[in-house]
């Protein structure tokens, strides 16, 4: 009998090496080649330009003030001056909080306080959001002493503020940074309580970025479009981090996600790499015009961050030209990815797991019950271990050990089978899971068959609450356009081909989905207006031991 355990490969060593040591290197080597183009800001900077902007930026910050260790937060959508405030604050020591673009005052105010951040570095509104209302509303009772807003004069005085600085200080500071020195605190949402601020260092994402970059065989002549957010680590580490680790050209299309706006940025800009999570692929997909769009120079990309339908990647492949496209999985905790599949892994291994175990890192798949380590093919919670796992929680040590143990395995909260060949798939989360009279439903089985019904395009399957049962299946499905397929149509197609008690009882209609700024869906949104609008509050109070 083999376990579900693993060891990721060695041959390519971990570097040992901060983040600016890193990019000095790249620039090096590659200082002519393109390294961010901004598309709708109508930007471009060459590696040397690029590392020359960094360094105006961080000079800007020491001559405000910002020690090494100090936080300094950003909160954005995806702007070339985010890009420039990532390497710059790694430049100087300084430790980036990442603010979601989706916060509002109350979780701002969280975050600064919790991180006790120094410097908020924003932009004044974005669509809907009025982030300086936001952030005058807050501003007497956080620490933070200084705001500098993108766009503004405030920016501009940074840059002069780098004019106090030389540059033999910055090197200085630089020189004095160690590659486990905390960079980045990373606020991850939970369905209940606070964010928790996953703090990540040097080692951790530079090397993460290293290894998805050489999953996806970047060089130099790679160009990626990047239109998945930079306060995640999907934009930031695979996304940036896996391009100046290789030289690679970071393509910025749009500051906020747009479906054309993407296709226009890969065309434009010959970009061979295009990430996203599943539900702006589907997007894009559904372009009217996807077959107009010149997407021949596109090679690969990553579909992460949330549950990738099989259907989905299959389409991607077949439509986009992606044929070398991967799926990575991973969580903030581990900077991100722990597994990806390889542009060398079969067609069916790509499109249908979440590939083999990265290198230097350990997973394994345990009985969440006994913590015994599983057989290959059987469900059991993901666990990981090695130098991608995060420093800790920010001042949190309590809720740093219910995570990750003493012998340093992270506890993912994830339900994962492994097969024979070591290739990982991800069936739920262990608080997803339906138990409908006593028979275990994993939400992404109902899902991936549901895929496959031709006018469903997307579809998030849930437990609702049920006297009966305990818990029933509902499942919220959005039809492609113009389709006149009914929930008696949907629910007659599950019917003696899955088993009958995974045919969902409730099917709901839907043109959108609760989800957070990177795509995620929040079910347990779902679950409560579905509770709500299905009158099944008496069923929820229904307590069990």
């Amino acid at each position: 009998m083999t376990l579900s355990a693993a060891e990721g490969p060695t041959s390519v060593p971990l570097l040992s090496e901060t983040i600016p040591q890193n990019l000095a290197r790249t620039v090096a080597e590659h200082g002519g080649r393109d390294a961010l183009v901004s598309v709708e800001q109508g930007l471009r900077y060459t590696y040397t330009e690029f590392a020359g902007e960094v360094d105006r930026v961080a000079r800007g910050l020491m001559g405000i003030g910002v020690a090494k260790g100090d936080r300094v937060g950003i909160w954005s959508p995806n702007y070339a001056e985010w890009v420039l405030v990532q390497y710059a604050t790694a430049r100087i020591g300084a430790i980036l909080v990442t603010v979601n673009p989706a916060y509002r005052s109350s979780e701002l105010e969280y975050v600064l306080n919790q991180s006790q951040a120094s410097v908020l570095v924003a932009v004044e509104s974005f669509l809907t959001s009025d982030y300086r209302s936001m952030i005058a509303e807050v501003w007497d009772r956080v620490p933070a002493g200084r705001v500098i807003y993108l766009h503004t004069p405030d920016w501009d005085t940074l840059l002069e503020a780098a004019e106090t600085v030389p540059a033999d200080r910055l090197e200085e500071r630089s020189a004095r940074l160690e590659p486990d020195d905390a960079i980045n605190i990373q606020y991850t949402s939970g369905t209940t309580g606070f964010p928790k601020g996953a703090t990540l260092s040097h080692r951790n994402i530079l090397n993460n970025g290293l290894f998805i970059g050489e999953a996806c065989k970047y060089t130099a002549e790679d160009r990626v479009c990047i239109p998945v957010p930079f306060y995640h680590c999907f934009g930031m580490v695979l996304g940036n981090l896996a391009c100046t680790t290789h030289g690679a050209a970071m393509v910025i299309p749009a500051a906020g996600f747009n479906a054309k706006a993407t296709l226009e940025a890969v065309a434009a800009e010959r970009c061979t790499s295009l990430y996203g999570v599943p539900t702006m692929f589907i997007a894009e997909l559904g372009e009217p015009d996807l077959a107009g769009y010149d997407l021949s120079s596109l090679r690969t990309g990553i579909m992460a961050g949330s549950p990738c339908p099989i259907e989905v990647m299959r389409q991607v492949v077949d439509q986009m030209n992606m044929s070398e496209v991967t799926i990575a999985y991973g969580m903030t905790e581990t900077s991100p990815v722990s597994t990806q599949t390889s542009a060398d892994d079969p067609l069916e291994k790509r499109v249908t797991t979440v590939g083999r175990v990265h290198p230097h890192v350990e997973i394994r798949i345990v009985d969440p019950a006994t913590g015994e380590i599983v057989p290959r093919g059987t469900s059991g919670e993901f666990q990981t271990r090695g130098y991608s796992v995060m420093l800790g929680y920010w001042n949190e040590p309590e809720r740093t050990a219910e995570a990750i143990d003493a012998d340093g395995w992270m506890h993912t909260g994830d339900l994962a089978v492994m097969d024979d060949e070591g290739y990982v798939n991800i069936v739920g989360r262990i608080k997803d899971m339906i138990i409908r009279g006593g028979e275990n439903v994993y939400p992404r089985e109902v899902e991936e068959f549901l895929y496959t019904h031709p006018d469903i395009v997307d579809v998030q399957v849930i437990g609702v609450p049920d006297v009966r049962y305990g818990e029933e299946i509902m499942a919220w499905v959005q039809l492609r356009d113009g389709a006149g397929t009914t929930a008696d149509d949907i629910e007659d197609f599950c019917r003696g081909t899955i088993a009958h008690y995974k045919v969902p009882r409730y099917i709901k209609l839907t043109d959108t989905f609760p989800m957070t700024i990177t795509g995620k869906i929040q079910k347990f949104k779902m679950r409560e207006q579905s509770i709500e609008e299905l009158r099944l509050d008496s069923a929820a109070q229904v307590r069990s031991a």
